[in-house]
């Protein structure tokens, strides 16, 4: 039997370009169509400024890093034991030649990063967590709340990309057209910055064109934000799992009719 196929569907993908090649290329490895639209730009902070907030600092017994854009950025700031919030980030740390102490077992997010063993006796340990500007307070304030010190270092800026208005009409057109089928989101800023960017014609289309992600806390905000918005929680953040949710609502839409 042939593998299914996306049969040239386009995907909006709204990952920051430098992260997003593997997805596209599972996107069309699979015979779909990847539309490159970043809503988020990753800016590293002056390394000086960095330097300085960190000499400020306990050396921890556990570094916590967010994201893989944490990886990329605050590697150098690292000390003790190395967590990972899940599997990509923790790729990204064993591609950086160092090692990975702390991973969930399952799951990617803070909630089972917070679920394993060696977070749980940490009275009187200080805790880094290497970070962007803001995010979550939950893993923070949970560690605080089980005896720990913790300290933020911020790495990196997340910044809302400028688009020209010739590039938001071609976005508009090839979306009316029928050349957007899905949009992947991966984090609730991506899904506010995208409903900032968009056009007003193409952010109406989000109560009605799939939108998938591996994040639940991005299918709940996204069914909030746009009702009746045939949300998809892909099995993980890797681009063959982000591929199979696809997947299946192309399946899901033929069933229907569409």
């Amino acid at each position: 039997m042939p593998e299914p196929v996306l049969d040239g569907v386009g995907v909006l993908v709204t990952r920051p370009r430098h992260q997003a090649a593997d997805l596209i290329g599972a996107i069309e490895a699979r015979g779909g169509t990847a539309v490159s639209f970043p809503v988020i730009e990753i800016k590293a902070r002056d390394e000086a400024d960095v330097l300085a907030d960190v000499a400020q600092l306990e050396d921890p017994a556990i570094t916590v890093f967010i994201s893989r854009n944490a990886v990329d950025h605050g590697l150098p700031y690292a000390a003790g034991k190395l967590a990972a919030i899940g599997p990509t980030t923790a790729d990204a740390i064993d591609k950086a030649g160092a090692r990975v102490d702390i991973c969930p077992s399952s799951g990617f997010d803070t909630e089972h990063l917070l679920a394993e063993a060696e977070l749980g006796d940490i009275a009187g340990k200080t805790i880094r967590i290497i970070r962007g500007d803001g995010g979550r307070e939950l893993l923070a304030s949970s560690l605080e709340e089980r005896g720990a010190h913790v300290d933020y270092v911020s790495t990196y800026l997340r910044k809302i990309p400028a688009y020209t208005s010739n590039e938001l009409d071609s976005l508009e057109r090839r979306w009316r057209a029928g050349g957007v089928f899905a949009v992947i989101v991966m984090s609730v800023q991506s899904l506010e910055n995208l409903g900032v960017l968009l056009p007003a014609w193409c952010r109406e289309q989000l109560h009605r064109t799939p939108l998938v992600t591996p994040a639940a806390r991005v299918l709940k905000e996204a069914m909030n934000q746009y009702p009746g918005c045939p949300a998809i929680l892909a099995a993980g953040p890797q681009a063959s799992e982000i591929v199979d949710a696809l997947l299946d609502a192309r399946a899901a839409r033929a069933t229907d009719g569409h």
